[in-house]
């Protein structure tokens, strides 16, 4: 199969990575580009990138197999034992990395569509997922799957966009100072919204400082015709807006923000209840989400969708449909009551404290237990945030707490320090997994939360209990309704 989309000539790839032609026609045509050899399909271009664990060049061969029609290489000296016997177009460049940037950023000048840009310490999905939910009610909408939000995924994100797409919302992550800039510098966005800034991927940036920097890229390396999205509770994001001189809409709770949330009342398993206030447009909306940090979301996305032109009722509509993403304070509830707070997707010290108290909201006077995994990329600060983690968990009251990585006995410490049972701190191990005391102690109304790094793969946890208790069976549709009084749509 041919893929459509992006169509470039040899000429084209040559002027937009500053190429060298090695073999081949520059009239020659490339249907679609792939990094992965397994994916190449007849008529790509397979840009051969190198990893710290592999290197593209080795699987040339089987690009070419799978019916590739071009290579873009750095290393021409793998070229040979892959090349006899095919016709192929060759171009050599610098770096192949910073050559599929380049074409992608390329083909990002072929759309004129509003493009938003988003980042933060935490909440990138999920207030990703928001904007899609109501913008994909008004336009045909180009969303960043997963988590391909960095120099690879941005890039092959930006390939999906076709004619009919009217706004692409592209999140960008990061781990490495500059990282931002370029995604910025590649995807051009209109709208940049930074979620909040705080103490994420800290071995790669050596302090919350220069975290702020690399996240406010974003707003520094826009077009200055854009509109800059800013969360005014966060300090270390007002601190970058004051340098942003374009156009600004803000969020937060301050009620000088030109969108706002007042009147919150907690649902319980339920969700929370609150008005939305968007410039003079009140709008009373029930969501199906739990936890201060979402509602931050939810207001970080209305204000992107309001600057890229979506009226106020869609906006409602959109957050009222939203569901939780799978692993990000998703509520499950087991066949026997209780529930499982599922946020193992991932973890930083802001998301595994606001994980924390929202877990002290829905448990009230029921047990909560926790499996919590590592925090990883801390470098330096890992010893002392996880210790205040562990703290933290005996002054809310959790019951019993399942401790899985290296810096587990840190984190028990920490919970000893806060009051904590020893005989309550259990550590994940092949022969401890959990169940068995689950089984025994868990009761109707009790909650489970599991929270830890990626690498941890917390969701293996979470499935293992789902499993163990069985999912309840889905009641009614989600309930989320919107009511709008004193709505001006003008």
């Amino acid at each position: 199969m041919v893929s459509a989309s992006p169509i470039y000539t040899a000429k084209q790839v040559l002027i937009a990575t500053g190429g060298v032609l090695l073999a081949g026609e520059q009239g020659n045509k490339f249907y679609g580009i792939t990094t992965d050899s397994r994916k190449a399909e007849d008529g790509n271009l397979f840009i051969a990138l190198q990893g710290e664990k592999y290197d593209g060049h080795d699987f040339i061969r089987r690009a070419l197999e799978q019916g590739a029609a071009g290579l873009l290489v750095h290393n021409e000296t793998k070229l040979e034992p892959a090349l006899p016997g095919k016709k192929v177009t060759v171009i050599k460049v610098a770096d192949t990395l910073q050559a599929l940037g380049d074409l992608a950023q390329n083909y990002r000048k072929r759309f004129s569509i509003p493009v938003i840009g988003l980042t933060g310490s935490s909440g990138k999905t999920t207030t990703k997922e928001m904007m899609a939910a109501i913008i994909g009610r008004a336009r045909i909408t180009l969303t960043t799957e997963g988590n391909l939000n960095n120099l690879i995924g941005l890039p092959q994100t930006i390939f999906r966009l076709m004619k009919d797409h009217e706004l692409a919302i592209l999140e960008m992550g990061t781990n490495t100072r500059g990282e931002i800039k370029r995604l910025t510098q590649i995807a051009a966005p209109d709208i940049g919204l930074i979620t909040n800034i705080g103490p994420a991927h800290l071995a790669g940036f050596g302090s919350v400082d220069i975290v702020r920097e690399e996240k406010g890229d974003l707003f520094f390396n826009m077009d200055p015709a854009g509109t800059a999205i800013v969360n005014v509770d966060d300090e270390a994001v007002r601190i970058i807006s004051e340098r942003w001189l374009g156009r600004r809409i803000t969020f937060g709770m301050s009620p000088d923000a030109d969108v706002t949330a007042k009147d919150i009342e907690k649902n319980g398993a339920r969700g929370v209840r609150f008005k939305l206030v968007i410039g003079g447009n009140v709008i009373k909306l029930d969501m199906k989400i739990v936890g201060i940090h979402h509602v931050y979301n939810a207001l970080a996305a209305a204000a992107a969708a309001w600057a890229a032109g979506i009226d106020c009722k869609t906006i409602a509509e959109g957050l009222a449909a939203f569901q939780p993403v799978s692993g990000r304070m998703q509520m499950i509830k087991l066949q026997n009551c209780a529930y499982v707070l599922d946020d193992s997707y991932n973890a930083n010290p802001a998301s595994v404290r606001e994980a924390l108290m929202t877990l002290k909201d829905l448990k009230n006077h029921h047990s909560g237990y926790v499996f919590l995994g590592d925090m990883l990329e801390l470098g330096a600060a890992a010893d002392e945030m996880h210790r205040k983690i562990g703290f933290l968990m005996a002054t809310i009251g959790v019951n019993a707490v399942f401790l899985k990585g290296d810096f587990s006995a840190v984190t028990a410490a920490g919970a000893i320090e806060g009051g904590m049972l020893p005989q309550n701190i259990f550590f994940l191990s092949e022969e401890e997994d959990g169940m068995l005391f689950l089984k025994n102690n868990l009761k109707k109304c009790d909650w489970i939360l599991v929270k830890g790094s990626r690498r941890l793969k917390m969701e293996k946890i979470a499935a293992q209990i789902c499993n163990l208790f069985g999912i309840a069976a889905a009641g009614a549709k989600n309930s989320a309704t919107v009511h709008l009084s004193g709505v001006n749509e003008n």
